[in-house]
Parts: structure tokens; sequence; C-alpha cells
């Protein structure tokens, strides 16, 4: 092994050290991270830290060496973003499904305290950027929804003329687009987590809320 491989791996063992306390909740849009992680969160007394609510900040913070993908996503008109171009093109640009901007999720569950536990949530846990923060595999789960799932919640949450598809020429092409991607999404999701031999959950719609909870803490051995 090379010296700046030995230091990557002293690095990484020393990052999953200091980031034992944390549990991973990743997974595809609209597969419930958000309400499990918030559940456990409340059962246990753990800190709760969503990835979506931090966007705003990471964008701020991101400079264009280190975020070239999102800079250029910022660009954009609504349409260039979610109308003119296909989900195919959507999916390999998207700046955090790229992982542009993890570090900066790791820097600030680095300045938590280790008490009490952290339990982190969001699409942007990208399994082959978490798997070396492990300490234990069982830390991590994602959460994989169905096609059904997925439009069913949606549509639960979504309301005619509010959301990011109704600024553009085209909303319905752009709910399509960006339902196909995420689609994509999801599958690389499933297939970089069963490469690297870490925990998945199917969701579909015979999964009550409880029964998702319980299974995502049974993943963690808690």
């Amino acid at each position: 092994m090379r010296l700046g491989q030995e230091e990557e791996v002293a690095r990484a063992a020393e990052l999953a050290a200091r980031l034992r306390h944390v549990l991973w909740i990743g997974g595809g849009s609209g597969a419930g991270k958000s309400t499990v992680a918030r559940r456990l969160a409340d059962r246990h007394g753990w800190r709760l830290y969503a990835t979506d609510d931090v966007m705003r900040d990471h964008t701020g913070r991101a400079t264009p060496e280190e975020a070239p993908l999102l800079h250029r996503f910022i660009a954009m008109d609504m349409d260039e973003r979610w109308v003119n171009r296909s989900p195919e093109v959507m999916l390999e640009t998207f700046h955090w499904f790229r992982g542009e901007g993890f570090g900066l999720i790791v820097e600030d569950l680095l300045r938590l305290p280790p008490e009490p536990r952290v339990i982190v949530e969001g699409f942007r846990l990208l399994p082959h950027l978490v798997r070396p923060l492990l300490e234990a595999p069982q830390h991590a789960v994602w959460l994989l929804p169905t096609p059904d799932f997925r439009q069913a919640a949606f549509r639960s949450r979504s309301v005619p003329g509010e959301g990011f598809v109704w600024r553009t020429s085209d909303p319905a092409r752009a709910g399509r687009n960006l339902a196909e991607r995420d689609r994509m999404f999801t599958t690389r999701l499933e297939e970089e987590a069963e490469r690297l031999r870490l925990r998945t959950i199917r969701v579909d719609t015979s999964m009550t809320e409880d029964a998702l909870v319980e299974r995502v803490t049974r993943a963690f051995r808690l």
C-alpha cells in the first residue's frame, strides 16, 4: 500500500471513530426517511440532522471549485433545470447526486457533541460516501421506495399550483422528468448499496409507517 493510500485509510478510520455515535438513513425521494428519522429521534432523545434543511447553507458555503455542478445548476433557469434536459442528463449532472457538498455534512457532524446520538437523514447520503465513515455497517440503512409508493407519497404532499415544477413552462413534463430521474437514482442507490454490502429496505404501499420504523430499528440493531 502506498503512503497516500495509508494516509487515506488512517483518515477514514479516524473519522469513523469520531462519528461512531451517528446513525445514517439514506434513500430515494419520497421513501419516508424524514418521518422515520424524526420518530426515532423523538423516541430515543437523539439529535436529528436533516440534510435537506442545510442545503441552502451548504449552497452558500460551497465554492465553484468545490462544487462546479452546483454552481452550473444555480445559473440555470427553471426550464433548463427541469424541462429541457433529459432525465438521464439530470441524473448525471445533479450536484447532490454526485456527492458535491457531502464534506460539509461531515464538517457539521464533527462539530456536534458525541452525546446524544445523532441520526442523519437525506438522499444526499450516498452509500460509497457513507461507507468509509461507518465503524459498523449496521449504523446505516437506505430506504428504497417502489414507484407506486413514491407516487402515492408525492400525491399526498402536492398541491396544484405549488412546488417548483409549477414555476416551469411545462409542469407536466417537468414532473415526468423528475419522476424518471428519481427512479433511476433509486436504482443506482440499490446497486451501490448491494455492491458495498450495506443494508437496504424496500418500501412499498403495503408497508405502514409503524412497520417501517420498526424495520429500521431492527436494521440498526437497537
